[in-house]
């Protein structure tokens, strides 16, 4: 890297990474189509370097990021900021904005595109975010991971190798990791099939939980973890899949029956909160009071003509979530009735996916024409809720004309992580935007990546991305060697209680 000092009515420190700004060109009115779209979005002050491409043919590329008095200069196919450089970048522009001129060259012709500016926030997101790489079919489920990313610079690492406890015909799968309250210290994930049970981490302590009970419809599937007591509540799914070979949302994933229950992590007990066979309660998520349980449900009856898989999938259209929540006694430990938050059938859609903001003001979920699994239903919006006023609108700003499913808070309440399709359909990437006091969204900008070209050439989806106050430091290898143990059982009583 070489740098340069120019003199002029303030000093400039210039930071080059390769070429120079060309002699001549010709300015257009149009900005830039470079892939990622980072034109014009918030990022987080602690962000890893953004890196770009055009997204199209070109010869050479030469862009000029400002701040200040910084500067950073960088060319070639691809523009790739040094990290030392960008983040002196980003210190300079906190509170206001970085400038992005762009030169192309076509031809032997340069063009300088409509200059853009990313806004550097003074709010900074929580340093890692983990999420489950997997194909987007089924087919090759069992080579999948849990990893986890630092959003500081570009280190990746992995949490779990499914492949490590999966082989052959002893096929596993692992899925829903989830933490409690941001804290890398305090996890859990579930392991299918083979050598299957729950793994809950607690401060340096792994244990494999044998959940399945006959008194419980099935072992926990969708966590969500109390913010401070030793306690998960999770949902309990018969679920079902098809594949689709001419419809647009390829895979549709149900449940015929599903419950809530309640495991004390300590205790090791567990217990039915919701369990009406006429109801299909789903996807619980604790608000950060820890006094509330907020989730959503569909009210379905069986007519009883034929077996229920079959009914189900002849009437998937009809099944309709709206929103709940049950008040909670921390120190009883006690359930209260349930309340309507939403009634999303009312408007002949389905709400799914509950996400509170840490102070207790937002609720965000999703909301499509129908059914639970929304990251396969290409209709899916981000929605959200202002708990004190009441009031509800669809995130325009936020949403793209494809999928957006799961998301998940920053620990200020300032950032939101969310998967969505909206670059190829087929893939869920994650997206990141800003979220002011009113609740309003910045534009989303995808995950940086050291390659800008990475998403594009990895054939494998973002699931359930989930932001972190740091790393996991258990290695694979541990979880594997739980995995591998004989699961726990847990003891079921009426209710939970001190």
């Amino acid at each position: 890297m070489k740098k340069y000092l120019f003199l002029t009515a303030a000093t400039v420190f210039l930071m080059s990474c390769g070429n120079e700004i060309p002699e001549k060109y010709w300015d257009s009115d149009e900005l830039p189509n470079i892939y990622p779209d980072y034109a014009n979005v918030t990022v987080p002050i602690n962000i890893a370097p953004l890196t770009f491409e055009i997204d199209g043919k070109a010869d050479n590329m030469v862009a000029r990021l400002t701040a200040g008095n910084e500067e950073i200069i960088c060319g070639g196919n691809k523009i790739q900021p040094d990290a030392d450089d960008w983040k002196r970048l980003s210190e300079s522009a906190k509170g206001n904005a970085i400038k992005v001129e762009v030169y192309v060259e076509k031809d032997s012709q340069w063009k300088r595109y409509k200059p853009f500016n990313i806004y550097v926030s003074p709010d900074s997101i929580d340093p890692y975010i983990s999420y489950r790489l997997i194909s987007p079919s089924y087919v090759t489920y069992e080579e999948l991971t849990i990893n986890q990313r630092c959003l500081e610079n570009y280190e990746e690492s992995v949490i779990y190798d499914n492949m490590l406890c999966s082989k052959g015909a002893d096929g596993q799968c692992i899925n829903c990791h989830n933490y409690q309250h941001y804290n890398p210290n305090r996890m859990q994930f579930h392991a299918r099939q083979n050598l299957g049970g729950t793994i809950i981490a607690y401060d340096g302590n792994i244990q494999k939980i044998g959940m399945a009970n006959d008194s419980i419809l099935s072992a926990g599937v969708y966590p969500t973890w109390h913010p401070w007591l030793k306690l998960i509540v999770y949902s309990t799914n018969t679920t079902g899949q098809i594949f689709h070979s001419v419809d647009p949302n390829k895979i549709e994933v149900f449940d015929t029956e599903s419950d809530l229950i309640a495991y004390d992590v300590e205790k090791n007990e567990v217990t039915n909160i919701e369990n009406d066979p006429t109801e299909l309660e789903c996807f619980p998520f604790w608000a950060p009071d820890g006094k509330t349980l907020y989730y959503c449900s569909a009210h379905f009856e069986y007519k009883d003509t034929v077996g229920k898989g079959t009914e189900f999938l002849s009437r998937t259209e009809e099944v309709k979530y709206n929103l709940y929540r049950k008040s909670f006694d921390p120190e009883t430990m006690q359930f209260g009735p349930r309340e309507l938050v939403f009634a999303a059938d009312s408007l002949d859609k389905s709400a799914t996916l509950p996400r509170i903001s840490p102070d207790g003001q937002f609720l965000m979920f999703t909301l499509a024409k129908s059914g639970v699994f929304h990251i396969w239903h290409h209709d899916a919006d981000l929605w959200m809720i202002d708990l004190r006023s009441g009031k509800m609108r669809v995130m325009e700003e936020l949403n793209s004309p494809d999928t957006e499913s799961y998301h998940s808070w920053s620990s200020n309440g300032r950032w939101v992580v969310f998967s969505s399709r909206r670059y190829d359909g087929n893939y869920t990437r994650p997206f990141i935007a800003h979220i002011d006091s009113n609740g309003r969204g910045s534009k989303p900008f995808e995950l940086p990546c050291a390659d800008p070209d990475h998403h594009r050439q990895f054939l494998k989806s973002y699931n359930v991305p989930e932001l972190m106050r740091g790393p996991v430091t258990i290695k694979p290898q541990q979880f594997a060697a739980a995995i591998k143990q004989d699961a726990k059982p847990v003891k079921y009583v009426e209710r939970l209680h001190r």
